[in-house]
């Protein structure tokens, strides 16, 4: 499953976002991957979306594959649409 993100919140995915972003993942069973069409990395591994350095308003693709990758894929999608629970 391929799903479109935005980054929204005005930090991008820095350290605390990003840390969030893979604790979620790391929640399911399924596959998840992230980056651009360029590169995509582990959306389990701290270092690889940290090394997206993706900023505010970076569209990202979110790959999910396994037994749960649509709940996976929500449960993301929320978490970046609602700012990584930050303020802005």
């Amino acid at each position: 499953m391929e799903t479109k993100l935005r980054i929204i919140n005005q930090l991008g995915l820095h350290a605390r976002a990003a840390a969030k972003f893979v604790n979620t993942a790391k929640s399911f069973s399924c596959n998840v991957q992230l980056g651009t069409e360029e590169k995509m990395v582990d959306g389990k591994s701290i270092m690889g979306v940290m090394l997206l350095a993706a900023g505010k308003d970076t569209e990202l693709r979110l790959v999910t594959q396994g037994s749960d990758e649509i709940e996976a894929a929500t449960a993301i999608s929320d978490l970046v649409t609602a700012r990584f629970g930050e303020a802005d």
